[in-house]
């Protein structure tokens, strides 16, 4: 598969043709001042580099036009025609609400991104420019939109709301998105191979420095929170952009002080953060060599700015609870060992500690991962080189991928699945049955479950966290090697606990909680999850369906308010029966019940 990136900026066009057997680049290139006739074109095929300037380059049509006739060039070109593009794939900034993840282009699709220009003015326009342009030079070739804010579409509502009267939320949808999601995505996964564990269990903080700037906290494979907002303003301190700043601020600007909305917007857009405080320019090389020759504000600028990543690394380990590895990476990032240094400085008190010489001089991998934290460290920190570009292919790569499969499967896979609707239990260990009940007492079944050999006992008990209790909570037998307790999202603010989501089982760093019974009480360290939704497959039932254990899949539930179940995990073991595991808050969503069905609507993803 050949797949073509498209990367339109408002006064720049990047691309890259990738090879995705060996994920080889075949061609690359980017026009810097279109709009003008002084235009400078630098591009490399094959390994060799070239420059053109002073083109004329007018508007982002022409742009591509110029990327193409290198692409597809009978003497020195990587293709000998267009035909043999498979995809191109686009970076497309703001996707709202609506877009969880990648997706392939249709008319809806485009609509949807022009109805987004508001929430990114000065980079949708450009980016559905380029979209415009592909298809209609290549109308026979799939165009994939992969969004910079789909990787935090799973930062939950307690990040992503503003304290603003909820109208605006609801009414207006004013909510944090994020941005710079391809590359987090890219370095986070770069990071979990160098650390030999599983993405999907580890705890990171990246750090995307440059002159656009934000970092993310990253919690078992997904985006927890992340500095930028509803636009790309707010955050860290950016190359032109302030990041955080008191609302009330511009109010005074505006009301006392005579500033009109067009000039604030761009003195926070375009006169703000280090080119703001420095005086000096927004590149942070520029700003480092002044501070080296002792201009005050050059060094001032420099130390807020470190300043502000300093304290979100310490803000996310919080949220985090606890912490894998910090990752740098973007220009500044991957090239600022000084502004490495400055971020992390006194923060070894949180287990974060730098090597100075490795630091000076990062040593990279093959792979562009650098290891630059001290022997001692608790928590690694890493370099790592993004490549947003390459992450859009692979995007691109995968929603062909599983367009395809999804059609295989569902034009074989007509079995509903039935519903099975959890309510909170516990799973007990012999020995805090004993510490309930009694070592004497043996627990009783009420009733069989559908998982053969599960049961749920007549004996209850009682949950107590630090803002309440649960009582007559089920106990589903028979016993785990570790006790479990599961709870959903309502029953989090009852006991006064903050759940994460969970596949049963996986109880590394979740919160504890006491339980009552009529003999005695248990203190669980860790085991309080919301259960994952998730599917029991049989061997027999992944071959009908076509999918595999650990698959992530959506479903369209049936019923009085038909719906979307996304983020559905495949559970496989040769004694399960097909039954797909709603919590009481899901189930009560789509107003299903045991016995409702669904049927599988789609891929998101395969392990």
């Amino acid at each position: 598969m050949r797949i073509l990136v498209i990367n339109c900026g408002s006064s720049s066009l990047k691309y890259d043709l990738f090879d995705m057997a060996a994920e080889t680049n075949l061609a690359a290139g980017g026009i810097d001042r279109l709009g003008s006739a002084d235009a400078v074109h630098k591009y490399s095929v094959r390994g060799v580099e070239k420059k053109d300037e002073k083109l004329n380059v007018p508007d982002h049509a022409a742009g591509l036009k110029l990327a193409l006739s290198v692409v597809v060039d009978p003497k020195s070109g990587a293709l000998s025609r267009l035909s043999e593009i498979d995809a191109v794939g686009h970076r497309a900034v703001h996707g709202g609400t609506k877009f969880t993840t990648a997706v392939e282009i249709s008319d809806d699709v485009l609509e949807h991104i022009k109805s987004c220009t508001p929430l990114a003015p000065l980079h949708n326009p450009a980016n559905i420019a380029g979209i415009e342009e592909c298809r209609r030079l290549m109308p026979g070739v799939p165009q994939v939109a992969v969004f910079d804010t789909t990787f935090h579409h799973t930062i939950p509502k307690k990040a992503y709301l503003y304290g603003l009267p909820f109208e605006y939320f609801k009414d207006f949808g004013i909510r944090r998105f994020g941005f710079h999601g391809t590359s987090h995505h890219f370095v986070a996964l770069k990071a979990a191979t160098h650390l030999r564990k599983p993405f999907a269990e580890l705890k990171l903080i990246s750090c995307h420095l440059g002159n656009g700037a934000s970092v993310c906290a990253i919690d078992y494979g997904k985006s927890v929170d992340t500095t930028m907002g509803m636009t790309p303003l707010e955050g860290l301190v950016m190359g032109t952009r302030c990041g955080d700043v008191d609302p009330g601020v511009l109010l005074l600007l505006m009301r006392d002080r005579g500033i009109g909305l067009k000039d604030l917007d761009q003195a926070l857009n375009k006169n703000s953060g280090l080119k703001g405080i420095s005086g000096i320019s927004n590149d942070m090389r520029e700003i480092l060599a002044a501070a080296d020759d002792d201009n005050e504000r050059a060094l001032l600028a420099v130390r807020v700015f470190c300043y502000r990543v300093k304290k979100y690394i310490g803000a996310y380990m919080a949220a985090l609870e606890g912490l894998d590895a910090v990752i740098f990476t973007g220009g500044i990032g991957e090239n600022a060992s000084a502004i490495r240094a400055r971020s992390c400085q006194g923060l070894s008190v949180f287990g974060i500690e730098l090597d100075e010489l490795k630091n000076g001089v990062p040593a990279f991998t093959q792979d562009g991962v650098a290891e630059v934290s001290a022997p001692g460290s608790r928590s690694k920190v890493l370099v790592v080189r993004t490549d947003e570009e390459l992450m859009i292919a692979r995007e691109s790569a995968r929603i062909l991928s599983h367009r395809t499969v999804t059609r295989i499967i569902l034009k074989s896979a007509h079995k509903p699945i039935p519903v099975g609707v959890s309510v909170q239990h516990v799973h007990l260990t012999q020995e805090h049955k004993d510490a309930l009940f009694g070592k004497e007492t043996e627990l009783t079944k009420k009733n069989d479950l559908r998982q053969p050999g599960h049961w749920v006992s007549k004996e209850t008990v009682s949950l107590i966290g630090p803002g309440g209790r649960v009582d007559r909570v089920g106990i589903i037998c028979p016993f785990r090697k570790e006790s479990q307790v599961e709870i959903s999202r309502t029953l989090e603010f009852r006991l006064g606990i903050d759940a994460p989501i969970r596949a049963s089982g996986d109880l590394a760093d979740t919160p504890g909680i006491v339980l009552e019974g009529p003999r005695g009480s248990a203190k669980l360290d860790r085991g309080v999850i919301c259960a994952q939704r998730h599917i029991h497959m049989s061997p027999a039932d992944t071959e009908a369906y076509g999918l595999k254990d650990k698959d992530i899949v959506r479903l369209r539930a049936e019923g009085p308010r038909p719906m979307i179940f996304g983020d559905v995990l495949v559970r496989v073991d040769p004694n399960f029966v097909l039954e797909l595991h709603l919590d009481t808050d899901e189930a009560n969503a789509a107003e299903l019940t045991n016995g409702s069905i669904c049927h599988l609507e789609g891929i998101q993803g395969q392990k």
